[in-house]
């Protein structure tokens, strides 16, 4: 279970983010001085820490720096009661996630600790490829002993211990994550810090500013200075996912920091040098965005200097029974099942589906046929409709005996396995529905399904990766539509 340690000499300030912040996933550990926060890092390794920047026995700058002494990686939230504090800008710099400001919005604050708890993995959990995981320990496998897998591990052998920028391609839910972390955790800055970042998740006007950091004043809402995610990852790797997605302006800089290490946040006239290194992935045709003048011929070359493409699931085929039985494995954790083998029907039918969310919607499907299952074997009929019927991902959602998509069913089957997260799992459920249902009304186009839901593009967009729901893109004659494929 991961770990939060709130530091703050206040105690109703303990006691109202203990109450609010801890859930029957997260434990939350609390500290009222900075001798005591630091004794319990080194005692209990927390996933991630909000840490007060005024302390009775020392500064907090001074505590995050103990800490960071114990663990290089850990995510640090700071809060301070002063907006123009230079001591909050300072700790960025050297390294910590982010910093609030008193009174604190809860749900700023909250999202910030999902995603620092999230970081805290991803740094600290090895990607491992599967032949060499350690027989015990938390990691993250990356399945699969198909030729074009093996070539994946050779390349990932061969760039990881160079210092060199690397660009990750393949469709989505293929794993580009993964291999991203593996070069990471194999890098010699595996020590140092690592970040990532979705660019197509973030709004375009503020992506620019979620890099590279902006001064106060440089927009409308900037009440303060900023420090980038390139600024934080100095000394370290930075993820730039779906880098496909960049705006020229942002392209540009990006290309700057690639060739010389050094940029200017925005709003600001200050150059600021840096040591990072880049990985970058996308799902698009980097070469036709090209040829559209939609992305850089510069940066694309700049970027390619060393390519590992990630092959679709429908393309290693062999590779299917072992990553079934590794997800069945890892679902069964997750939800206190005890799921033992699969039906010969229901894997004939796995095998025999096209896999257009490929690894991810394989996983998402396990996940789905696990919460029915009843009993210690997995059948064919607690596989989705579309898995059963082998009609394209999307086209015919889970249905009860009415027709109409049953959420009901799956909540019972939350119910009978005995999660205790039943309103967020079902939250999404309904939510992937709601956007199938959209999506087809409006035949995959991106623009009009967010018009109708009432919600930004950009909103969408992350809403859809979230959900493991697959985004392909294609050249219409007249003008480019995104095609959204829904996975179960």
């Amino acid at each position: 279970m991961p770990k939060l340690l709130i530091v703050d000499d206040e105690p109703n300030v303990l006691y109202s983010l203990k109450k609010r912040l801890g859930t029957a996933a997260l434990e939350v550990l609390t500290a009222r001085t900075a001798k005591l926060g630091v004794g319990l890092v080194e005692r209990e390794r927390p996933d991630a820490v909000i840490l007060d920047i005024r302390l009775p026995d020392q500064s907090g700058l001074d505590a995050f720096e103990r800490m960071h002494q114990i663990d290089p990686r850990l995510p640090v939230i700071l809060i301070t009661a002063y907006a123009t504090t230079e001591t909050a800008i300072e700790a960025m710099k050297r390294g910590a996630y982010e910093y609030l400001v008193k009174p604190v919005d809860f749900n700023q604050l909250r999202g910030a600790v999902t995603r620092a708890i999230e970081l805290s993995r991803l740094r600290h959990v090895p990607a491992v490829f599967d032949d060499n995981a350690p027989a015990a320990g938390e990691v993250d496998r990356i399945v699969g002993r198909s030729p074009a897998m093996q070539e994946v591990y050779k390349a990932v052998g061969r760039v990881a211990p160079q210092d060199m920028t690397v660009l990750i391609l393949g469709e989505s839910g293929t794993g580009k994550e993964l291999v991203a972390r593996a070069v990471y955790h194999h890098s010699p800055r595996s020590a140092a810090p690592f970040l990532a970042i979705n660019c197509a998740a973030i709004p375009e006007s503020l992506l620019e500013s979620e890099l590279f950091g902006h001064e106060r004043g440089s927009f409308t809402g900037a009440d303060r200075r900023r420090i980038g995610k390139f600024e934080q990852a100095h000394g370290g790797t930075l993820f730039l996912d779906e880098i496909g997605d960049m705006t020229p302006a942002t392209q540009a800089k990006v290309l700057r920091l690639l060739q010389e290490q050094r940029f200017e946040r925005v709003g600001g006239n200050e150059t600021v040098q840096t040591n990072v290194r880049v990985l970058a992935a996308t799902n698009q045709n980097l070469e036709a965005l090209v040829a559209a003048g939609r992305f850089r011929k510069d940066l694309f070359y700049r970027l390619k200097v060393f390519t590992i493409t990630l092959p679709a699931l429908r393309e290693r085929r062999e590779d299917l029974a072992p990553l079934v039985e590794h997800f069945v494995k890892l679902v069964n954790r997750e939800l206190g099942k005890h799921v033992r083998s699969v039906s010969p029907d229901a894997l004939r039918l796995l095998e025999k589906y096209d896999w257009p969310g490929n690894v991810r919607e394989l996983q998402s499907t396990i996940r789905y046929a696990l919460v029915l299952a009843a009993g210690e074997v997995l059948t064919a009929e607690c596989l989705p409709e579309s898995v059963r019927c082998g009609t394209p991902a999307g086209a015919t959602p889970p249905a009860g005996e009415s027709g109409a998509p049953d959420i009901v069913q799956f909540v019972r089957g939350l119910l009978q396995a005995g999660a205790t997260d039943i309103y967020q799992k079902a939250g999404a459920e309904f939510d992937r529905l709601v956007l199938m249902e959209v999506l087809r009304h409006v035949k995959g186009h991106q623009v009009r399904a967010s018009e109708l839901l009432g919600m930004s593009r950009n909103t969408l967009r992350a809403k859809l990766r979230a959900l493991g729901m697959a985004l392909e893109k294609h050249l219409a004659e007249t003008e480019h539509e995104e095609q959204i494929l829904p996975t179960e």
